[in-house]
């Protein structure tokens, strides 16, 4: 192929010349490019009339073109073929048409059916027209027929009926009581005490709701315009036809129009619906309880296991929101022709009631909907679409109680702070929160909570107080048995216990007879006189309150020796956690609650004591090296002989043997005097204690001296009577009304051995307590001192006779502490506390014994008494025995105390008194409470002097 270049015709021809007609050849390469198109063409049978209640098979094709240009086969398309055939009556009210095509007849009128055929991208459609008892019509415009459309209007609705709900009342009622639940230790209406636990319960319905539902009603109207063009047919004459005979009419020949006439006319739906006029839905939101005794006075209850309603509502007031009319189908209508006669075209007539009726045919009732309410997941009014009435709605439940455990609190402690009260009132509130989806109103409430119990507030404190009764140290003639006693320098016990006896439990459940130490602050005691505690470490003036812990049930005090004998109360008080600063008391328990203060007294009886007896001094000189460092020196060596060998409260006392009571054959210490005893006619020194208000002038002890005969082997032992001479007189019976025999003792005797500071101490308490202010204006302190040192001491004392002696005050010094005395308390009267007595005794030189009870008048009428005859005891030993006793006031009808015959104790034996001992020989001696000392019955002193023997 040449490019470019010129190209010799193959052939080539004149053609109106001078144009020429050439061939070509030459060889190229085309490229074409083209779109494939497809055609498809659905066809519909057609519908024609069907009479009422025929039906019709309708046939859908469709084809596609081939490549041709011819269409191929037809395929029925019925029901899809591959694709998706949707069937349509466009007046169902006239004739419906199925999904396979089939027409049913319904009623008089006509209507259009639509076939659509979808696959792929084609969408294919085709209608047919059917008329039920009338002519479908060709749907062609071909002049005679018509048609029109309705168009509706939503007419305003109208409230009809209202249903109107509620339940707005909770129905509240609670309580505050005791913890724990079903298990309450107390009755709050009765009493609970602080520090106690309340639990608060509220009770009310689960939800609170109002709703009014209100149905709407009202009209569609459809304004319907439809023209229908009426073909009209009638003769008029034809043209004359003449002939010879004249002119005559011609046949009549055809005359005809079209006449459209306009239809207006109305048709209505009814339709109603539901909608909400008012909804309120509440849930709890917590519950508040007030009331005195509460933490705070106010407690909160926030809901526990509680589920609040759900509510979902949907609300709009706009009428077309609720209301769809029906869609009416177009109104088509062909009438047949209307024919006439000659000269007569035919009258239009009135189709007003046909199309009326097929625009009803044609016009479904409206769609509507209600409002939408849906309470816990149920629904209450439906907004379902539904044809021309909305269903009518439901009321909301009424709410149910809610749990015991939903607005309930326990644990509320009642504060220690507040004070007793009785019926204190209650209050309280529940809280119902709006829920959201409310319509028309609501806002959360408060309400109250009604009837809710009182709560009285009693805190209980006892006081059943104790104090420990020292009988194993009470010396007293006459115990008192409603106190208890209380001895000088002794430790005793105060017990307070935080049990006992309250209100009645049966009443007043919790109380009763119980331990109450959680309710306590603080318990105390107070005494009338000074104490100190335990160890002596803290000194407690009188009138003190002491704080004692509360937990502490026995506290221990010591009783000062400074303190007053006599009666007194110790009082106490336990005081409640919640007491006032100006608290009230009442005795033994608080019960009525306006005290907070349980109160209690004890008697107690403060007694001194009578101990220490021991004997210092014996004038027999086979004695002297016992008492004296050297013969005929008064330096003594210290030894004594005592009751036994333990001291006041029968601790060791830390004498040895053979330094005890009574001085018997056995006693002395030096070796070569085992057998030796006292001598009729020596004395014996001795001294003797007491503790307490042994200082007056008119105190003293009171010795009662018996006597008994011990045999020598000590196998016996009897009371005897002891008779002496005196003078001229012989044979006095010691006791008898002739025994008129003085006895005396001076204090500051040689042998005595006083120490100084007694006398000065003795003298100085004289002067300031002793004397009347004339008679220390008489005479400095000093001078009183000396007076008693170097005079007074040295004076005889009448003390009593051979069967009585009492020590009175000349013979008394005071031994009382001087140191360690707290500050407050006046030395002097802690000095005067303890007294020292001094006394001496001894039996006639000439004494004879006899057992006790024996007349001497017969014998002494037959001449036979002489000292050598048998009804003397002379064989063995004369036992001196004495029974002690202290005398208040010079009161010798009633002794205060008793050293050895006090109904509760004997001191005697509490110093260790053995009553039955051994002497180195195996001789057991029968001894017995108060024995001193035992005489020789065959040995006197006057031996000694008749011999002479110094002394």
């Amino acid at each position: 192929m040449q490019i470019g270049a010129a190209i010799e015709p193959t052939e080539y021809r004149p053609y109106e010349l001078p144009k020429y007609s050439a061939d070509y050849l030459f060889n190229t390469d085309l490229y074409w490019e083209g779109q494939a198109e497809i055609t498809k063409e659905i066809n519909l049978t057609a519908g024609g009339q069907l009479s009422l209640n025929q039906s019709k098979q309708l046939n859908a094709t469709v084809k596609t073109k081939t490549g041709d240009g011819n269409f191929g086969a037809e395929t029925n398309v019925n029901t899809s073929s591959g694709g998706t055939t949707t069937w349509e009556s466009s007046n169902p009210g006239v004739a419906t048409v199925s999904n396979s095509g089939v027409v049913q007849a319904v009623s008089r009128g006509t209507t259009t059916i639509t076939v659509l055929w979808e696959k792929d991208d084609f969408q294919l459609t085709t209608t047919t027209n059917i008329g039920v008892e009338e002519s479908p019509g060709t749907g062609e415009g071909d002049g005679n027929g018509g048609g029109g459309g309705c168009t509706p209007t939503i007419g305003p609705p109208s409230a009809g009926t209202i249903m109107s709900m509620n339940d707005l009342d909770p129905n509240t009622n609670g309580v505050i009581k005791s913890d724990n639940r079903d298990n309450e230790t107390f009755n709050v209406l009765r009493g609970i005490p602080t520090s106690e636990s309340l639990y608060t319960n509220a009770f009310a319905d689960n939800y609170l709701f109002k709703q009014a539902w209100a149905k709407m009603s009202g009209k569609v109207t459809y304004n319907c315009n439809v023209t229908i063009s009426y073909d009209r047919e009638w003769t008029v004459p034809g043209p004359e036809e003449c002939d010879d005979d004249g002119c005559t009419p011609g046949p009549p020949v055809p005359a005809n129009d079209t006449v459209p006439k306009p239809y207006n006319f109305q048709i209505t739906r009814d339709y109603s619906y539901w909608k909400i006029n008012n909804l309120e839905v509440y849930k709890i939101a917590k519950a508040t309880m007030n009331n005195y005794a509460l933490p705070g006075e106010t407690v909160t209850m926030n809901p526990t296991g509680y589920t609040p309603p759900t509510l979902e509502s949907k609300n709009d007031e706009s009428v077309e929101s609720h209301v769809r009319p029906g869609q009416t189908t177009s109104i088509s209508y062909t009438p047949p022709k209307l024919t006439g006669g000659l000269n007569q075209p035919p009258s239009v007539p009135d189709d007003t009631s046909r199309l009326k009726g097929m625009a009803e045919s044609n016009t479904p009732q409206s769609k509507v909907n209600n409002d939408l309410v849906k309470f816990n997941n149920t629904t209450i009014m439906n907004d379902v679409e539904a044809t021309k009435d909305g269903p009518t709605p439901s009321n909301i439940p009424n709410p149910t109680m809610i749990g015991r455990d939903v607005l309930y609190k326990p644990g509320n402690m009642i504060s220690n702070s507040l004070l007793n009260k009785a019926n204190t009132t209650s209050s309280g509130e529940i809280y119902y929160d709006l829920l959201p989806g409310n319509v028309n109103g609501g806002a959360n409430k408060i309400l109250p909570i009604n009837g809710i119990n009182t709560v009285t507030l009693h805190t209980p404190v006892v006081n059943y107080a104790w104090v420990s009764d020292d009988q194993p140290h009470n010396q007293k003639t006459v115990p008192d048995p409603t106190s208890a006693a209380l001895i000088l320098e002794r430790p005793f016990i105060v017990r307070i216990p935080t049990s006992g006896q309250h209100l009645d439990a049966a009443s007043y459940p919790g109380y009763g007879n119980r331990d109450y130490a959680k309710y306590f602050r603080i318990k105390q005691v107070q005494f009338p006189f000074d104490v100190y505690n335990a160890d002596r470490s803290q000194f407690i003036p009188a009138k003190t309150w002491v704080d004692i812990p509360v937990n502490q049930l026995d506290t221990t005090f010591y009783l000062p020796v400074w303190v007053d004998e006599g009666k007194y109360h110790i009082v106490f008080r336990n005081i409640a956690e919640n007491a006032p600063a100006n608290f009230t008391e009442q005795q033994d328990a608080n019960t009525n609650l306006a005290h907070h203060v349980a109160a209690d007294t004890v008697p107690v009886d403060v007694i001194g004591r009578l101990y220490d007896f021991h004997v210092t001094d014996i004038s027999d000189y086979n004695w002297e090296s016992v008492f004296r460092k050297r013969l005929g020196s008064p330096e003594p060596t210290g030894y004594s002989y005592w009751t036994g060998m333990n001291s006041i409260d029968g601790d060791p006392r830390g004498n040895l043997a053979p330094f005890v009571l009574p001085i018997r054959p056995g006693s002395h210490p030096v070796q070569g005097f085992a057998n030796a005893t006292v001598k009729t006619g020596y004395h014996f020194k001795f001294d003797l204690k007491t503790k307490g208000n042994m200082f007056g002038k008119q105190d003293g002890i009171r010795i009662t001296p018996t006597f008994a005969f011990v045999s020598k082997d000590g196998s016996s032992r009897q009371e005897v009577d002891l008779y002496y001479h005196r003078g001229q007189e012989r044979l006095i019976r010691i006791g008898s009304a002739q025994d008129l025999e003085k006895r005396f003792v001076v204090l500051n005797s040689r042998l005595r051995n006083v120490p100084g500071t007694e006398l000065g101490d003795t003298a100085r308490y004289q002067y300031t307590y002793g004397l009347t202010a004339e008679e220390r204006s008489q005479r400095t302190l000093a001078e009183h001192m000396v007076r008693l040192v170097d005079q007074t001491s040295h004076q005889k004392t009448w003390v009593g006779r051979y069967d009585w002696m009492i020590l009175s005050a000349p013979i008394r010094t005071l031994i009382g502490p001087k140191t360690e005395i707290s500050s407050g308390v006046k030395v002097d009267r802690a000095n005067a506390a303890i007294q020292r007595w001094y006394g001496e005794y001894s039996l006639p030189a000439d004494v004879y014994a006899v057992p006790k009870g024996t007349d001497l008048e017969p014998l002494a009428r037959q001449n036979q008494l002489d000292e050598k005859s048998k009804i003397f005891l002379k064989n063995g030993f004369i036992v001196v025995n004495f029974n002690m006793e202290s005398l208040r006031n010079g009161n010798t009808e009633a002794p205060h105390l008793q050293y050895i015959h006090a109904p509760l104790m004997n001191q005697w034996q509490m110093e260790g008194f053995n009553k039955k001992p051994t002497d180195s020989q195996g001789r057991t001696w029968p001894l017995k409470d108060g024995d001193i000392v035992f005489y020789h019955a065959d040995q006197s002193s006057r031996n000694d002097f008749q011999s002479q023997v110094p002394h």
